[in-house]
């Protein structure tokens, strides 16, 4: 029996290292649609991506990837890095969506831009905030996320420098582990930032745990172009984020 693909086109861009973003994309795909994907680069894979590495990233010149993700004829394009525009700010991450849209002639939703827009969704304001960055990102996320009027009343860190390879070595049970740390009675959800870590294996857990909302980088971007493309949930796409719908 053939599959139905008459939905809209997703493209995806990807940072060269990242081994958990396509995955998780093919996983909440909406019904219908395809996910398509770029590779980028603009950092170096033997450095900790670090600050100046994700700024670097960020920064980078993608005028070619968005060139061969064209190809396909998108109907969004999803720019799958978190930490890249975290570390810009506000300004810079809603310049780099409005630049991939200009380029690509599709709609563009960053990951980092997802989140707020999860979390706008969800109507929260006050959260817990977990990820695996290293040095300044994590200040970074927390400034970025209160520009968009989001409190972070607790905030949980790997502890510890991970690799460009090590994000995504990270096991769903130890994104769980992390995520419960980041908990706090004042908090009304838990963001889980970082499109290469296995969170969205783990936020059925989380949320049955913890009684509350679990937004993720993948998961957000999903829900953010099923929002602005009418969308049907995937069935196994998990969290109270696709209730929204």
């Amino acid at each position: 029996m053939k599959s139905d693909r008459t939905g809209p086109k997703i493209g995806v861009l990807v940072p060269f290292t990242n081994c958990n973003l396509e995955p998780d994309m093919m996983a909440l795909c909406p019904p219908g649609c395809t996910v398509h994907f770029e590779r980028m680069g603009g950092y170096d894979i033997d450095e900790i991506p670090d600050s100046d590495q994700m700024a670097g990233l960020g920064a980078s010149d993608i005028s070619e990837n968005l060139r061969l993700i064209s190809g396909v004829r998108p109907a969004a394009v999803l720019y799958g890095c978190t930490s890249a525009t975290l570390t810009h700010g506000r300004t810079f991450d809603r310049e780099l969506a409005a630049r991939i849209a200009e380029l690509s002639g599709a709609l563009s939703f960053t990951a980092a831009g997802s989140l707020i827009t999860a979390l706008n969704a969800l109507a929260i304001t006050r959260v817990g905030f977990a990820s695996p960055y290293v040095g300044d990102i994590n200040d970074q996320a927390i400034a970025f996320l209160a520009q968009e009027g989001v409190e972070v009343v607790q905030r949980a860190d790997i502890g510890r420098d991970l690799g460009n390879y090590g994000q995504g070595a990270l096991t769903p049970s130890e994104v769980y582990d992390l995520a419960l740390q980041a908990d706090h009675p004042q908090a009304q959800a838990i963001v889980i930032s970082c499109t290469d870590m296995r969170s969205v294996e783990a936020i059925a857990w989380i949320e049955a745990r913890l009684g509350k909302p679990v937004v993720t980088s993948n998961q957000a971007m999903i829900f953010a172009i099923s929002q602005a493309l009418d969308l049907t949930r995937h069935p196994d796409a998990p969290g109270r984020l696709f209730d929204c719908l």
